[in-house]
């Protein structure tokens, strides 16, 4: 794909705004560029809103598209979820906006069609409208601020996730600590999977699916790989300063401010993904 200037009107506006505004995908041949906080996605293949195992939810978001290995990917493991006792599939959150890029509210990832949030609540039906999709919430899994797992956890949640983190498309699965540990306890089986599943802030909502660059495509910047082993003694500790916080390093530097992302902060290809009909 031919790389393209930044023309002055767009250059001073945030990138968010740009690929916000977009409501369609760019005519383009599918491929991610840059790396999934920084990146644009051409060709973007949207996820429809109902299929046979899985429903969009918050479509006035617009952010059920992402690259054709994702859509796959999603019905794939919807189908998996299927089979579980008292799921019907799956509710999925944000995938990416038509054309990736910044969002204007919400995650900082999402940004190359390789990200997906998959709702915690099993779903029952799967005919919901349009305005019971935006009204309806998931549940919460934790307790004792990501600490534990609470009553709604159950083998089912399991499974799934199991699923997810076995596909090898997957790089990696963000979930809040306490279900980490709580999967690390409970598996007897194999346990290699549970090097992708990463304890993570939040997540207790929903799980965030990551899937490495599809081969072959070189504009596309993996994240690097999680660290050896099954992760579980690192998410014991992260639960155990939870539970008894250490004191607060008063040499700390303060956060840095996040930097807003302008087109010329992204990849070159972004400028023809954001201009292409």
């Amino acid at each position: 794909m031919a790389t393209a200037a930044i023309p002055e009107s767009l250059a001073g506006t945030p990138a968010k705004q740009l690929f916000g505004a977009k409501p369609a995908p760019s005519i383009q041949r599918p491929a991610p560029f840059g790396s999934y906080a920084k990146g644009c996605l051409a060709g973007a293949e949207q996820l429809p809103e109902t299929g046979p195992t899985w429903q969009a939810m918050r479509l006035s978001r617009n952010r059920n598209w992402g690259h054709p290995e994702l859509i796959e990917f999603v019905k794939d493991l919807s189908a998996k979820a299927a089979r579980q006792p008292g799921w019907e599939g799956l509710y999925v959150g944000d995938l990416s906006q038509p054309r990736g890029g910044p969002m204007l509210t919400g995650h900082a990832s999402h940004q190359i069609g390789l990200d997906a949030d998959i709702w915690m609540l099993p779903p029952k039906r799967l005919d919901l409208t349009a305005a019971e999709r935006e009204q309806i919430s998931s549940i919460s899994l934790r307790r004792a601020a990501g600490a534990y797992t609470n009553g709604n956890w159950t083998p089912q949640h399991h499974e799934v996730l199991k699923a997810a983190a076995s596909d090898p498309r997957v790089a990696r699965i963000f979930v809040f600590p306490g279900a980490k540990v709580r999967m690390c306890n409970d598996e007897t089986g194999d346990r290699d999977w549970l090097r992708k599943i990463r304890p993570w802030w939040g997540h207790h909502y929903h799980f965030h699916v990551r899937l490495s660059c599809p081969e072959g495509l070189e504009g596309c910047v993996d994240q690097a790989p999680p660290p050896a082993g099954d992760g579980c003694a690192d998410a014991q500790t992260w639960v155990n300063n939870i539970i008894n916080p250490p004191p607060p390093d008063p040499n700390a530097p303060a956060p840095a401010p996040r930097r807003e992302l302008m087109l010329a902060s992204l990849p070159n290809q972004c400028v023809s993904v954001l201009q292409s009909r």
